[in-house]
């Protein structure tokens, strides 16, 4: 336990102490919230129908897209926690680790933890956009936002830590998740509705683990119960997979479960790691 404690320490303190990557990691939400999502609300609602009486009417990209950029900020810093593990291995600090006493599931448990932590932290920090693009968040909100971001971030950074105990260099690690990052954002429903897309996409979108997190976000923040029909319809807010509603429950039980795949999966790769 203490070496698990010991590594999540680490890497929790070295983001803090990181001022360019903390300030940096409002660069890309910001260019997306505030650019983007401005930019492109009169095009979308045109897309919506354009009306300006009626459900349709109620549309706003911006505030559509906020629960989308929560879910890409701690989709990010989770997967990207991992890139430490490959630096680790290049600098040989991971090979002190590895040769030490302590277990190496502990070692990796401590890893995801600790991206884990990392991302829930930024994941909170958007919600210092919501006085500026009209969102309405309660506490209640923010204490139900807590366990789901934790969750999402602990499947990611057991992805990112299968995926980095593969590889040797930091270059082949970016590049791997650059292109895992892009279409996994924009099959999620991230940044544009689920609705009106080809079968063989909609395909790739519910096999999408993102699609179900952003999916979690969105049911908390836009509240989609209380929301007309025909405008949660056009949003793209009723996820289905043959022809039945995702509940928020059931994602809750998808996201924990490949929780439990990846982190065993990365575990078990990270134990066979050479030293």
């Amino acid at each position: 336990m203490e070496g698990i404690i010991a590594i999540w320490q680490r890497d929790v303190i070295k983001f803090f102490r990181d001022r360019a990557r903390l300030i940096g990691s409002f660069a890309m939400p910001f260019m997306f919230l505030i650019l983007f999502g401005s930019g492109m609300s009169g095009a979308m609602s045109s897309m919506m129908g354009g009306a300006n009486q009626g459900p349709l009417a109620d549309f706003d990209f911006v505030q559509f897209m906020f629960p989308g950029i929560i879910g890409m900020t701690v989709f990010n810093t989770a997967i990207f926690s991992a890139l430490s593990v490959v630096q680790d291995k290049e600098f040989g600090y991971m090979r002190e680790i590895l040769v030490s006493p302590m277990s190496r599931v502990s070692i990796a448990i401590g890893k995801v933890l600790g991206g884990s932590t990392v991302a829930l932290f930024q994941g909170l920090m958007m919600l210092i956009f919501v006085p500026f693009i009209g969102v309405s968040i309660s506490f209640v909100m923010i204490f139900q936002l807590i366990p789901v971001m934790f969750l999402v971030a602990f499947a990611l950074s057991s992805l990112g830590l299968l995926i980095a105990s593969s590889l040797k260099t930091s270059q082949g690690f970016q590049m791997i998740i650059q292109i895992l990052i892009f279409p996994m954002l924009f099959l999620s429903g991230a940044l544009f509705p689920l609705s009106g897309m080809p079968a063989w996409m909609n395909f790739l979108v519910k096999i999408n683990p993102l699609t179900y997190s952003v999916d979690m976000f969105k049911k908390i923040i836009l509240q989609p119960d209380q929301m007309a029909p025909a405008l949660r319809e056009a949003m793209g807010l009723d996820l289905t997979v043959f022809n039945h509603i995702i509940t928020f429950s059931e994602e809750i039980i998808v996201v924990a479960l490949l929780s439990i795949i990846f982190v065993v999966l990365a575990t078990m790769r990270f134990s066979r790691t050479e030293a």
